[in-house]
C-alpha cells in the first residue's frame, strides 16, 4: 500500500521569473502542485504529486522531486512535448504581472530568455470549462494506491479538472478534499458552474482578488465586503472558505458553525513570493486532516507560506530548521483573532 497520505493535484512548470529585487530566476522547477506539496511537507513527510508534463519536461527534475522525498507516481508523462512555461514579474510585494515578459526584463537591465520567445500566458488562453486540456489531470491518471490518502488538495488548473475530480475522489473514499480555484473561471459568467464545483468541499481557499473578480458587478462598483464574500461561498455548499489576503492575512470561515477568524500572516522577511498561496493551501490541508479545525489548519498553512518565502524554490522549505515550523505556528496562535 502506497504510503501517500496527502496528494496534491495542479500543475509542474518552468518558472522564469524576474523578483521585486531585480533578482532573475530562469528555468526553474516550479507549479501548483510543486509548491503545494512543499506546504504539506512542512508537517508531513507522506506526500504525493499528480500532475501531467511533457516528454520535453527536464527528466531530472522528477529525479529530484523524487529524491527529497516527495511520491511521484501521480506524475504522467505524455509522449509528446508540452509548454509548461510559466513567468511572472513582481512589481512590488503585492502586485504580479504575468505578460509581456520581453518589457519586464527591458526594465531591468537583462535580455529576454530565448526560452520565452513566443510566450503565451495561462490568463490570455481561451476559457473552455468543458474540456480537458493536454496538461489537465483525467481521473484515470490518479494511482489507485493515492485513494487510500486522508486527504487531497486541487490547486489552480482548469475548471474541467476541479469540477470533475473532487466528487470522483470523494466516491473512492478520499475523506478530506480542498480546493485553490483558478482565476480563468472566477468571474460571474461562471457564477452557477462554481456554485456547484464549490458544493461538498472541505475547504474552499481563493485569493481576495478571486473573491473580488468573481463577484464582480459594474465597473467602478465599490469592492464586496471580503466577509459577505466568503458566507456566500460557504453558503454554496463547503464547510470552510479562506480568504487569502497575502501580507494582510486570512479570513477564516466556518460555514457549518458560521464562525469568523482573522488570521495574520507571519512575519517573514520576503525574498521571493512565488508559491506562497500554493503552499498555504498544502499547510492548510495537513492542518485541517490532523485536527479537523479550520482555524488550526490557517495557522499552519500561514506558517508553510512563511517558510517558503524566505527562499528561492519549492525545495527552501524542505531544508528548514527542525522545530521552526512548530515555534512558528505557536507564535502565531496567539494572534488569531475571533470575528
Amino acid at each position: 500500500m502506497s504510503s501517500v497520505e496527502f496528494a496534491c493535484i495542479g500543475s509542474l512548470r518552468e518558472d522564469y521569473a524576474l523578483l521585486f529585487s531585480g533578482e532573475a530566476r530562469l528555468r526553474e522547477l516550479g507549479g501548483s502542485a510543486v509548491y503545494a506539496a512543499a506546504g504539506a511537507k512542512v508537517w508531513t513527510p507522506w506526500v504525493g504529486l499528480v500532475a501531467r508534463v511533457g516528454a520535453n519536461f527536464p527528466a531530472a527534475w522528477l529525479t529530484k522531486l523524487r529524491e527529497r522525498g516527495l511520491d511521484i507516481e501521480g506524475i504522467k508523462v505524455l509522449p509528446d512535448a508540452q509548454d509548461t512555461r510559466a513567468f511572472y514579474a513582481y512589481l512590488s510585494l503585492e502586485n504580479r504581472a504575468e505578460t509581456d515578459p520581453a518589457t519586464h526584463f527591458a526594465r531591468v537591465g537583462l535580455p529576454l530568455p530565448a526560452e520565452l520567445a513566443g510566450y503565451v500566458p495561462l490568463s490570455g488562453q481561451p476559457l473552455e470549462p468543458d474540456k480537458f486540456g493536454p496538461l489537465a489531470v483525467r481521473p484515470g491518471d490518479v494511482p489507485s494506491s493515492y485513494l487510500h490518502a486522508h486527504g487531497f488538495h486541487f490547486a489552480p488548473d482548469e475548471f474541467m479538472v476541479h469540477n470533475t475530480l473532487p466528487g470522483r475522489m470523494r466516491h473512492q473514499g478520499v475523506g478530506c478534499i480542498t480546493c485553490d480555484p483558478d482565476q480563468r473561471y472566477m468571474q460571474p459568467a461562471m457564477a452557477e458552474k462554481v456554485r456547484l464545483m464549490v458544493r461538498g468541499l472541505d475547504a474552499f481557499l481563493p485569493s481576495e482578488a478571486e473573491a473580488r473578480a468573481f463577484f464582480a458587478t459594474t465597473a467602478g462598483a465599490p469592492p464586496m465586503d471580503l466577509w459577505q464574500a466568503a458566507e456566500a461561498f460557504g453558503a454554496m455548499g463547503t464547510k470552510s472558505v479562506v480568504v487569502k489576503s497575502g501580507a494582510r492575512g486570512q479570513l477564516i470561515y466556518d460555514a457549518e458553525a458560521k464562525r469568523k477568524w482573522h488570521v495574520p500572516a507571519y512575519p517573514a522577511k520576503v525574498r521571493d513570493l512565488t508559491g506562497a498561496g500554493d503552499a498555504y493551501c498544502g499547510g492548510f490541508l495537513v492542518g485541517l486532516v490532523q485536527t479537523h479545525d479550520p482555524v488550526e489548519a490557517a495557522v499552519r498553512g500561514g506558517v508553510s507560506a512563511s517558510i517558503v518565502i524566505e527562499g528561492r524554490g519549492a525545495f527552501y522549505a524542505l531544508d528548514s530548521t527542525p522545530g521552526l515550523a512548530e515555534a512558528r505556528a505557536r507564535a502565531l496562535r496567539d494572534q488569531v483573532q475571533r470575528i
